[in-house]
């Protein structure tokens, strides 16, 4: 499958096999997920043969070692770290230049506000970033911003608070933009979601794009 419009067209022909219950299809991935009563499995792959397709079937089991999955998950958590580090740096940098969080004292109600708008900064960046590639894709702007929302957001969690706690330890709390400690944000900030989003796409065919 290349595209979104060759998912639909397999979750239609699925949909229609007698005893089809419900069928998810990913693209990314390439799998579909049918969930079915008493469906032989040969009725399923003749089903996608008349439509086009060829059909490998998949066990249940799991494993760590596909590199396949490992590159497409890496594809999926560069994009989100791109978007996330857009609100997040931007954020630090403005408070660098405008000095508008010096004298804070550490650990005050107006420190955690600060500190916390940064992680906010990089959800937002983040999820417009992914709402725009999938409208790329021609989904339509609904299910881009609720397939962002909902495929995306706890990898962009993990990925924020990450980085905002490198940053925090490194400048000791001054929320400032220290630009000696941005390549560990990024790479600390890369390397805590992927293993989630390997998994979330080899187990379930999940993916943000």
């Amino acid at each position: 499958m290349k595209s979104s419009t060759c998912a639909e067209k397999v979750r239609l022909a699925l949909a229609k096999v007698a005893g089809v219950i419900e069928v998810q299809v990913c693209h990314i991935s390439g799998q579909a997920s049918v969930k079915h009563r008493d469906v032989e499995i040969e009725m399923i792959s003749q089903t996608l043969g008349n439509h086009g397709f060829s059909v490998s079937i998949l066990t249940d089991s799991f494993g760590w070692k596909d590199k396949n999955i490992w590159a497409r998950s890496a594809k999926n958590t560069t994009w989100c770290l791109l978007g996330c580090s857009i609100g997040e740096f931007g954020t630090l940098i403005y408070y660098s230049l405008s000095e508008i969080t010096s004298g804070i004292p550490l650990f005050s109600p107006l420190w955690y506000f600060y500190a916390i708008l940064p992680l906010i900064n990089g959800l937002i960046t983040s999820i417009i970033l992914e709402t725009a590639i999938l409208m790329r894709k021609q989904m339509d702007f609904s299910n881009a911003l609720s397939t962002a929302l909902g495929m995306s957001f706890i990898s962009m969690l993990m990925m924020e608070i990450t980085m905002e706690i490198t940053d925090l330890i490194f400048t000791q709390g001054s929320l400032q933009m220290d630009y000696r400690v941005l390549p560990l944000m990024l790479l600390l900030g890369f390397l805590a979601p992927w293993p989630y989003n390997y998994w979330r796409l080899k187990k379930h065919g999940r993916s943000c794009h």
